[in-house]
């Protein structure tokens, strides 16, 4: 069988709980023919079973592949789930306010980021830490538990009169989460995070902002920060860049002045990755700066969002 088919199949087996002997006797007589002697027993299914048979057939590394692949899937097309993106998520933080922060997070990374910055921003700001923070430590969860959780969520929200009424959290995904939040919401919860794990505060704060995300910031903006760093030093920071973040760059230069970093930057030649990577950490430090003092805004703004 194709990787593709060995998908489905165990897909498929993953989503059963146990098969009767009737509805295997039936299945039997479409596939053989007959069947003399069937079995006086009931087949496992479930996810477990599921990952099990992939396990066994293509060993612990491919299978554990298929496996990771499978629970992903799953969870993408759990009805209940993608009724819970649909929720208002202020009605719903009014509901899960009360839960475990374990369970706040769960759901947090199963919402759009935008629906869960709102969610976040709108849950006590003690209780905003212990949510990330449980969230950054989260990995893969069974899509069954994810389903219960969302059934029992959704059932609340019908109570309270809810008409709309889903790999798993991490640190990347806090990431994008708090780039969303209001900035003091963000930079309480990571002072919070920072005297109880200063290590995942370090860790969060430096994949808050990459060099590439300058390509999010507006023209304005851009032009502010370029005003404020050494012609050379930025040279050293484009060394290695894509042609989309260099043009980016020049756009908002004279055209003597691009031509003058284009000049620099073949002149410059071999130099050390650190070098590079320290150069561009600086232009984020000073972006950061800026942004803090309300000069600019690095914050991405979501394109399917409008006002009338």
């Amino acid at each position: 069988m194709t990787e593709e088919e060995v998908h489905d199949l165990t897909r498929e087996i993953s989503m059963l709980a146990y098969v009767t002997e009737d509805e295997r006797t039936e299945v039997l007589k479409e596939f053989i023919k007959a069947t003399q002697n069937p079995n006086n027993f009931s087949l496992p299914g479930g996810l477990e079973y599921a990952t099990s048979v992939l396990l066994a057939a293509f060993g612990p590394e491919t299978g554990k592949r298929m496996a990771e692949r499978l629970i992903k899937s799953i969870g993408n097309e759990t009805p209940m789930v993608n009724t819970l993106r649909k929720a208002d998520p202020q009605q719903l933080a009014k509901i899960v306010h009360r839960e475990h922060p374990q369970t706040i997070a769960l759901i947090l990374c199963h919402l759009g980021t935008s629906h869960a910055a709102t969610l976040l921003s709108a849950l006590p700001s003690k209780l905003r830490t212990q949510v990330i923070r449980r969230m950054a430590a989260l990995d893969q969860i069974s899509p069954e538990v994810i389903n219960k959780l969302a059934k029992t969520v959704c059932a609340k929200l019908r109570l309270v009169g809810e008409a709309n009424l889903e790999s798993c959290g991490g640190v990347r995904a806090v990431v994008e989460i708090l780039n969303r939040v209001e900035s003091v919401n963000s930079e309480d919860i990571l002072t919070t995070i920072t005297a109880e794990d200063p290590a995942l505060a370090g860790t969060i704060r430096q994949l808050m902002f990459v060099f590439e995300d300058l390509l999010q910031v507006s023209q304005d903006d851009l032009r502010v920060i370029l005003s404020k760093l050494d012609r050379k030093f930025l040279t050293l920071s484009l060394k290695g860049s894509s042609a989309q973040v260099k043009n980016h760059f020049k756009s908002v230069l004279s055209t003597r002045a691009a031509e003058m970093i284009e000049e620099d930057l073949q002149a410059l030649g071999p130099v050390r990755i650190r070098d590079v990577q320290a150069a561009q950490q600086q232009v984020i430090d000073e972006a950061k700066r800026l942004q803090s003092e309300g000069k600019i805004n690095l914050k991405p703004t979501d394109t399917d969002e409008f006002v009338e």
